[in-house]
């Protein structure tokens, strides 16, 4: 029978649906062709297969070729497929038997000479192949990548290959493949950053304090020259360790972006920072064949969005949906991707387009209507979602170059405290403070009858909405476990008020 199936993954998202290769050879003039909704790369995959047989001592069949990727109405693109069509191509026409291709699943391009390149998506290929049953083999740069996941979520092992003939080899118990040792990738992170580094602005460090423990977004607001993106650029040495599993979330993300994921990258929490030019696409992610943007690649670690109101207004409505259900979905004519997105938000700006409001050397110049503009690209509903704003005032030269403040934290003593703050959080409710639906505000952030009247004060004197309400009580719970404490008590609850600058600053 000149049939053979081999089995493969696509790429939709962070899922790696089953492709099944069909291949049939018959009799007729020789032709090759490809359907299933292949697109430009995938057709090519023709002729690269076919120099790769060539050139390393096959026989390429003269003989009517039809090859099938189904499901036919499942859009494949890339060269994910060239190894499984070159294999259906042996195994049709005997050169290979078919009996061990069954066990496997493959992905990889092929060069000319036989070589194998890697493909994006391996961890998804290799998480869903697993849960079929099979191991998934590929190219080797592809295999240590995968060797992330070691057994913790395969169950079967990913096998590296270099050249088609190391996977014939394998295939016909000749010489079998390796898989890379799960050890082999470590977290090696070397940060010369330090928020010991940082003089003055410790109300600011408290805020990064409280953000981190609990997830919380913040903005920070202040004139240039104040530290703001120098805490920002620090931020992530004081959250807590990855988990696993937020790992290889993360992993997975970094392995269908165009970088692809990074082995030194493991267990670091990614840190994005976008240039304000960055369009709604760059940041939710998108184009005719759905791509992560910024949103998605900063899953389980920090957006860093600097000089906030100078991003487009379309591209800051983007966050809004994702910072309230951590999710963003792309919906395209013929598909619907749904990737995650539960990021931790960090933005800086300035009090006005000049920067330099409130100075007391006179320096800015700028007028009530000038700074209602500035602050009015952001939007209402936009600024009701970052849970803390705050200020952070110019620092005199003499504490710039003076010695540091021997009671100046480090990062490592912050994270210590943080880390058993977001502990105490997750034995009590299995979730960071940021994530509590309205019920469990209602359970976890009860407040005395003072602490109940001083922020319905607050309130009313903010006109706060009801969403800024919530946040300030989530906030306060936080602060609330970074002091140890099972009640919220209204020192607690007046700090998480004093985090919302924004609501009750008026513009003048």
């Amino acid at each position: 029978m000149s049939l053979a199936i081999i089995c493969s993954r696509a790429q939709a998202g962070i899922e790696a649906p089953l492709v099944t290769v069909e291949v049939h050879l018959s009799a007729g003039l020789p032709a090759l062709a490809i359907v299933g909704l292949p697109e430009i790369a995938v057709r090519e995959s023709r002729e690269r297969v076919r120099a790769a047989l060539i050139n390393t001592g096959f026989e390429f069949p003269a003989r009517r070729i039809t090859i099938n990727l189904a499901p036919a109405d499942l859009p494949k693109e890339g060269a994910r497929y060239d190894l499984a069509i070159a294999l259906g191509i042996l195994a049709a026409s005997g050169q290979i038997g078919r009996d061990a291709i069954t066990a496997h699943e493959f992905i990889g391009e092929l060069a000319l000479t036989g070589t194998l390149r890697p493909v994006p998506g391996a961890l998804p290929a290799a998480m869903q192949a697993s849960q079929a049953g099979r191991s998934l083999i590929a190219p080797n740069a592809n295999a240590l990548e995968a060797a992330v996941l070691g057994n913790t979520l395969v169950d079967t092992p990913v096998l590296g290959a270099d050249h088609l003939l190391a996977v014939c080899a394998h295939l016909e118990g000749r010489e079998a493949l390796r898989a890379p040792a799960p050890n082999a990738l470590t977290a090696t992170v070397t940060n010369t950053l330090d928020m010991s580094d940082i003089r003055g602005q410790h109300q600011a460090r408290r805020a990064l304090e409280v953000a981190a423990a609990g997830g919380h977004s913040l903005l920070m607001i202040g004139p240039p020259g104040t530290g703001k993106t120098s805490l920002a650029m620090r931020f992530p040495e004081i959250l807590p360790p990855m988990t696993e599993h937020e790992a290889i979330e993360a992993a997975a993300i970094a392995s269908i972006a165009p970088g692809g994921f990074r082995t030194a990258d493991w267990h670091r929490r990614p840190f994005r920072a976008p240039h304000h030019t960055s369009s709604a696409i760059a940041l939710a992610g998108g184009g005719s064949v759905p791509r992560p943007g910024e949103i998605s690649l900063a899953h389980q670690g920090v957006l860093f969005l600097d000089e906030l109101p100078e991003f487009g207004r379309h591209a800051l409505e983007t966050l809004r949906e994702p910072l309230e259900s951590g999710r963003i979905v792309i919906s395209r004519a013929r598909q619907r991707i749904e990737f995650p997105a539960r990021f931790q938000l960090l933005a800086a700006m300035n009090p006005c387009p000049c920067g330099y409001l409130g100075d007391p050397r006179g320096r800015c110049h700028c007028t009530t209507e000038q700074i209602a503009r500035y602050r009015g690209r952001l939007s209402g509903p936009l600024l009701d979602r970052i849970d803390m704003h705050i200020e952070l005032a110019p620092l005199p030269h003499s504490m710039l170059h003076g010695p540091s403040d021997a009671a100046t934290p480090s990062s490592a003593t912050m994270r210590e405290r943080i880390c058993r703050a977001r502990t105490r959080q997750l034995d009590r409710d299995g979730k960071p403070a940021h994530q509590f639906t309205p019920r469990e505000i209602t359970n976890r952030c009860r407040l005395d009858a003072a602490g109940a009247a001083l922020l319905e004060r607050a309130a009313e004197r903010l006109g706060l909405s009801a969403r800024a309400y919530h946040r300030i009580l989530k906030v306060a719970r936080t602060i609330a476990d970074l002091a140890n404490a099972d009640e919220i008590a209204q020192a607690h609850l007046a700090e998480a008020i004093g985090y919302r600058t924004l609501d009750r600053r008026p513009v003048n």
